[in-house]
C-alpha cells in the first residue's frame, strides 16, 4: 500500500472568514461583484478590469473578498455588483496570501449609505 499526501484547498467562505475576524462588525453577505482597480499610481480614476469575485463579508464600511490574484495594501478598486446596486470605490487595509488565492479587506472611500442590510 503506497501512501500519500494531498494539501486540501481551503473553502473560500473559510478563508475569508479567518480574516473577518478582525472586523467586529463583519456579516456574512455573498454578493457576486466585478473588482477593476486602478492603473499606475493609483490616484486618477482609470480602472482596469481585474477579476469577478464574490463579497463574502461586509461592515458598513468595508468589504472582504478573495482573488486568484494579488492585490496590495493601498491598491485602489472599484467594486461593481451585477444587478447594479453597489458601485464604489475602495481602499485595500488588510491583505492575507494563501496558495492560490489572496483574501482582501477594503475600505469605502466614501460613504455607501444602506448597501448592508443586518436582519
Amino acid at each position: 500500500m503506497h501512501q500519500a499526501a494531498a494539501t486540501a484547498r481551503a473553502r473560500v467562505p473559510d478563508i475569508v472568514s479567518r480574516l473577518a475576524k478582525f472586523f467586529p462588525d463583519a456579516t456574512p453577505v455573498r454578493i457576486p461583484i466585478r473588482l477593476s482597480r486602478t492603473e499606475g499610481d493609483g490616484t486618477g480614476h482609470d480602472y482596469t478590469f481585474f477579476q469577478e469575485t464574490v463579497i463574502e463579508f461586509g461592515t458598513p464600511r468595508e468589504v472582504l473578498f478573495a482573488l486568484d490574484r494579488p492585490l496590495e495594501f493601498a491598491d485602489r478598486v472599484l467594486l461593481e455588483s451585477r444587478d447594479g446596486t453597489l458601485r464604489a470605490e475602495a481602499s485595500v487595509v488588510a491583505v492575507q496570501y494563501h496558495p492560490e488565492r489572496t483574501v482582501v479587506a477594503a475600505r469605502f472611500l466614501k460613504d455607501v449609505p444602506n448597501w448592508i442590510v443586518k436582519p
